[in-house]
């Protein structure tokens, strides 16, 4: 940028106070969106504050038609470019704001190396997620442990149906990966043979499939790959993402409860009373139960580390059961702690929920998190709408709770409709009774003027 003063050209220098030294960043609040930066005209400088740790540097370029690349600083070997929040800058991982700018502002390269590739279009696609969604963690997790391997390498106009077809079979194949220790082999769980084993491995596989569709998809509307039809043509597994949703009868409910230990026993309870999860209602205070309208305030968390506050209402055993927890409490207070009085921590319920199980002889043995099921399931046969489930769920949609538990609404359908849709007292036609040769004819419709 030049400034032009007395006759002469003077080069501006680009100064910005807010991210050009580490204490002016300090000042930031963290949020999930970069803070971007005019340099020249189509390019940005951002910087993304993190909750802990150094924050990240990003370059945001326009690319016409209303579209930019968004991509992270990074290394020659692809490892993020961090800012010298708290170590000083070594010009390479970590750099100053000034170094983050003449990283940014220098030439693209034009050799042949520099052709569309899978990697480059997952690159892109994450930095984007990172900027304007929540999901960017697990789909950077899916491109290093699936897509990347296999066909990052790959340039976008070599893609072909057959290619693209064959890696995803090959994916839904694969057992499920377990917890591995840094630079440790990648360790596998033994595969299973069963229907529901497949259905999981598949529905695994559309979730990896639908985050590299959409990276292909967005590198093709920014004009970077000439045809989409490589991958429209590729067809995801059918119905595998309906999953086989696990629920209690009353009676076997009863019974369960009857055989948890006598602190896990009220949380249980709690979970088929709200269909809250086990962290939401292991941090229930005294003050987060309303008796006066009969509900308790839940907190759910999203991916994207916000969380959301709302209230699930209860029926009349609920209220009462809850009115019974909090009695004697002070409102900061928690509901359900454990037989020495600490809080429930982390997985605790795990042990416990398969002891209660052996006990009631409940086989196979299921999670805390059907109770949830269990209330949900309970719920949508006894009647209630669903937009009442999903709300009660801590969902801000149906979709979910349509798609797990929707089948279940028919058997109530039929009752429903006649008992509650409208009727009008019609009586019958007499003409049709003098006339038996009309008596099979349909009446014309009513003209209403």
């Amino acid at each position: 940028m030049v400034r032009r003063w007395a006759g002469f050209s003077v080069a501006r220098k680009i100064k910005e106070a807010n991210l050009e030294s580490r204490a002016a960043r300090s000042r930031l609040r963290v949020r999930h969106k970069p803070y971007f930066r005019l340099i020249e005209p189509g390019l940005h400088l951002g910087y993304r504050k993190l909750v802990s740790g150094p924050g990240t540097w990003i370059v945001r370029r326009y690319i016409g038609s209303g579209a930019y690349t968004v991509k992270n600083l990074t290394t020659a070997d692809r490892k993020l470019v961090i800012a010298d929040d708290f170590s000083d800058a070594d010009g390479d991982g970590i750099l100053s704001f000034v170094q983050a700018l003449g990283r940014a502002k220098a030439p693209k390269p034009t050799d042949a190396s520099a052709k569309r590739t899978v990697a480059g279009a997952m690159d892109d696609y994450i930095a984007f997620l990172e900027e304007n969604r929540s999901t960017a963690t697990d789909a950077r997790y899916r491109d290093r442990a699936f897509i990347r391997p296999e066909l990052g390498g790959v340039e976008l106009d070599g893609l072909t149906t057959e290619m693209l077809d064959a890696w995803l079979k090959n994916l839904a194949r694969r057992p499920p990966r377990l917890r591995t220790g840094k630079g440790e082999k990648q360790k596998f769980a033994k595969p299973a043979g069963d229907k529901e084993s497949k259905r999981r491995r598949e529905a695994s596989a559309n979730r990896t499939w639908t985050v590299l569709k959409a990276a292909l998809n967005r590198a093709w509307r920014n004009g970077q790959v000439a045809s989409n039809l490589p991958w429209h043509r590729v067809a995801a597994f059918p119905s595998a993402g309906q999953a086989r949703i696990a629920y209690l009868s009353v009676a076997k409910a009863r019974h369960l409860i009857g055989a948890c230990a006598a602190d896990f026993r009220k949380i249980a309870q709690a979970a088929l009373l709200t269909g809250a999860r086990y962290g939401q209602l292991a941090e229930l205070t005294a003050a987060d139960f309303a008796a006066k309208d009969g509900s308790v305030r839940l907190r759910a968390r999203r991916r994207g580390g916000e969380q959301r506050v709302y209230r699930a209402a209860l029926t009349r055993e609920g209220a009462r059961f809850f009115g019974r927890m909090c009695a004697g409490l002070a409102a900061q207070d928690l509901i359900f702690t454990k037989g020495d009085g600490t809080a429930w921590g982390k997985s605790q319920q795990k042990r416990l929920m398969g002891n209660a199980c052996k006990a009631a002889k409940i086989d196979p043995a299921i999670g805390f998190e059907q109770l949830r099921h269990t209330w949900a399931a309970h719920a949508v046969m006894n009647g209630v709408p669903l937009p009442a489930v999903a709300r009660n769920l801590g969902y801000s949609g149906t979709g979910v709770v349509n798609r797990r538990y929707g089948h279940l609404a028919p058997k109530r359908r039929g009752d429903a409709i006649g008992a509650r849709a409208p009727t009008y007292g019609f009586k019958s036609d007499p003409e049709r009774r003098r006339h038996p040769e009309i008596r099979g004819l349909r009446s014309a419709p009513d003209t209403v003027t």
